[in-house]
């Protein structure tokens, strides 16, 4: 793979310059080699970088729809020529698979095209007024600028929908990408600067989020503040923007459960969960790492589901065959390790898998999960899925909504009545019907509720968050006043 052409953050139009003696070694988890070398920024660079945004903010957010939906087609163009760039990019760096990385590029094209079309939906109401001569109109006007933080899984699409869409809003951008991925959010750069997109427009900042992210959530020049990571670092963003009085998008973890009731075609309840859980060695907020099986049909699921797991091919993601490819982070393991030894002490069985060696985990199947273990509860980021008996439809709704997480769930079932009370009664942003809990569509409204956050992001709902709503009245002829 070619060194990316941006090894330092990109402020103003350019990339900063840096002694080569201050840059970080950026190491393939597969290999333990080093993939390129990357600038860690300070603070003053993260405040440079807001100071741009906001010098061209009016600038850019008084541009016509069909400018910016143009410079967006064209970001799609140039993404798509630069495919293979890109997906070994992505592999090299981040440890994604090949099959992922394909998809993650395929699926970033169709955000900026989406965001392209929301340019021209920037829509406003008119509303019926009382006074007579009196027109009364709402409209949206962008924010100004917007911040992103960006995590390290899904680094190019979760980047690009919040860029593309605060773009398509007239928003200027300061991106924030994960330490782990900064080469991706850097490439992202290089893409949008080919693109066309005027200087300062979009401003990513690669280093250390401790250190660069209080000083996008203090500064009051940043109106709103857009992230995708932890729990615990989502609630300190909150904070922080609630005492600058800023808005803030959050979409943190998740601990989704797949149900799969007596009726279920069992072949494809196991496809499905096996998607869920493996895709990216289980490294997504979205990953089914609860399946709940109703007690008539759970042995014969866990059959079926070993057998399947034992499939997954573990090895080099730049093999297309390729299932399991390395944990981007080295302690992760260990910890996956010991949470699945405490639950084997409380009774759960390991029915294949529970081993790793380097960043490569075994794709694992813990059966007999209660609500009483941690792994129950806990998202392990991993090829590591539980297996949880429910007594009926009821008590598997029961132990879903068993969790401090609300991300996304889904169910499998040929029963309608039982799948709408699931669609009601879910205790999720979404609810998928005979599909995995991974699903997203750029023009879909992902959300989320309890401790996943008050996350909305995609199509008009995007647009909503990433706009202000502002009355305006317009008197005609002269209004009358009591005094």
């Amino acid at each position: 793979m070619t060194a990316p052409q941006f090894t330092a953050p990109y402020i103003n139009g350019h990339t900063i310059d840096v002694q080569d003696s201050a840059l970080t070694p950026v190491v393939n988890p597969a290999n333990g080699k080093t993939v390129a070398k990357v600038f860690m920024a300070g603070p003053e660079h993260m405040t440079r970088a807001i100071d741009a945004a906001y010098a061209v903010k009016d600038v850019w957010g008084n541009t016509t729809p069909s400018e910016r939906e143009l410079i967006l087609i064209r970001a799609a163009d140039v993404l798509e020529s630069m495919r293979m760039e890109v997906v070994n990019l992505l592999i090299d760096e981040g440890g994604a698979t090949f099959g992922k990385s394909q998809f993650e590029v395929s699926y970033v094209v169709g955000v900026l095209r989406s965001a392209a079309g929301e340019c021209r939906r920037i829509l406003g109401h008119t509303i019926p007024c009382d006074i007579p001569g009196r027109i009364s109109i709402a409209i949206r006007r962008p924010l100004g600028v917007v911040g992103g933080i960006a995590p390290f899984n899904f680094p190019l699409i979760l980047a690009v929908k919040k860029v593309a869409f605060a773009l398509a809003a007239g928003n200027t951008f300061v991106l924030k990408p994960s330490e782990e991925t900064s080469l991706v959010g850097l490439k992202i750069a290089e893409i949008f600067e080919k693109a066309g997109l005027p200087a300062g427009v979009l401003n990513v900042v690669t280093g250390d989020g401790p250190t660069l992210g209080p000083v996008l959530c203090a500064d009051p020049r940043v109106k709103a503040i857009m992230f995708t990571g932890s729990t615990a670092v989502g609630r300190s963003i909150a904070v922080d923007c609630a005492k600058a009085g800023k808005k803030v998008d959050l979409e943190m973890g998740g601990k989704s459960p797949l149900l799969v009731l007596k009726d279920a075609n069992l072949e494809y309840a196991v496809n499905t969960a096996a998607f869920g859980i493996f895709i990216h060695q289980g490294q997504i907020c979205m990953a089914g790492s609860r399946v709940i099986v109703e007690e008539s049909v759970y042995d014969k699921f866990l059959e079926l589901f070993v057998a399947k797991a034992k499939t997954m091919q573990v090895g080099d993601p730049h093999d297309p065959h390729t299932v399991i490819g390395p944990l981007i982070r080295t302690a992760q393991c260990p910890f996956i390790a010991d949470r699945i030894a405490a639950a084997k002490a409380q009774g759960a069985r390991v029915l294949c898998g529970g081993t790793y060696e380097g960043n490569f985990f075994q794709p694992t199947v813990v059966a007999d999960v209660t609500e009483d273990m941690k792994m129950f509860h806990e998202e392990l980021f991993g090829p590591v899925v539980s297996v949880i008996k429910a007594k009926d439809a009821d008590h598997a709704i029961k132990l879903a909504n068993n969790s401090r997480y609300g991300l996304t769930s889904a169910v499998v079932t040929n029963d309608l009545q039982i799948a709408m009370r699931c669609a009601m009664e879910l205790e999720t942003g979404s609810v998928h019907i005979n599909g995995s809990t991974i699903h997203d569509e750029p023009h879909g409204p992902f959300n989320s509720v309890k401790d996943s956050g008050p996350g909305r992001e995609g199509g008009q709902w995007s647009m909503d968050e990433l706009t202000q709503l502002k009355w305006v009245t317009i008197q005609r002829g002269e209004a009358h006043y009591p005094f």
